[in-house]
């Protein structure tokens, strides 16, 4: 079995240890930061992705192989870096004001991590002036907004109103999602993006990216 596949496989298994083992040997053989990411952490991730929307595997799994994910590139980082290695993108994310659920917020935000996205994630309660804000401290291309509860979906919609008003509504792609919310009412508030899952929105964001990479090009 490769080094890629024994990295691979691990993740996939959320064996924390495993794959800081596996990725340092990989490192102390000389294979670059960039292949180490690519060929085996972020290609695991994908196959994770396609599971979860298949509901071949749950939330347990997937926050054990986000662990795993996170300390893994926490060791790449630095190499990375070295290398002139960059995020294909920022992302925001955050639970609207009034909304204090995150689990759904945190998984779109391991998935989208997983895709090679950095993600600046605000937490709950933020308002649209707070994304607003990170908007512009970050220069991010997507702002994904998260509402469980019905009373506080509305927030989405102030959020889409607040970029208008600052006239900066074109220069940003608003994903919305949330156990109550369709594509149907993202069209409504007029939002860009929606998705039904964690795996789904993190394509999106990824295709998104790509796009905007290509058009920069």
């Amino acid at each position: 079995m490769s080094i890629f596949s024994e990295i691979s496989e691990a993740l996939q298994k959320g064996k924390k240890k495993a794959v800081i083992e596996f990725v340092q040997n990989a490192l102390n053989d000389g294979i670059s930061a960039k292949e180490i990411l690519d060929d085996a952490l972020l290609s695991a991730m994908e196959v994770i992705g396609e599971k979860f929307k298949n509901n071949e595997i749950f939330v347990p799994e997937v926050l054990m192989a986000a662990k795993a994910m996170n300390e893994a590139t926490a060791l790449l980082k630095p190499h990375l870096a070295e290398q002139g290695v960059e995020p294909m993108g920022k992302a925001i994310i955050g639970t609207v004001k009034g909304d204090m659920h995150d689990i759904g917020k945190n998984l779109v935000a391991l998935m989208m991590e997983g895709k090679g996205i950095e993600v600046i994630d605000l937490g709950v309660d933020v308002s649209a002036e707070k994304f607003y804000e990170a908007f512009e401290r970050e220069n991010a291309k997507i702002i994904a907004c998260s509402s469980l509860i019905t009373t506080t979906m509305g927030e989405m919609k102030n959020v889409v109103d607040y970029f208008i008003q600052k006239g900066k509504r074109d220069q940003v792609q608003i994903m919305v999602g949330g156990a109550l919310v369709t594509d149907a009412y993202r069209q409504s508030i007029g939002a860009d993006l929606y998705s039904p899952d964690a795996a789904t929105a993190a394509d999106l964001a990824k295709s998104v990216l790509m796009t905007s990479n290509h058009a920069t090009l």
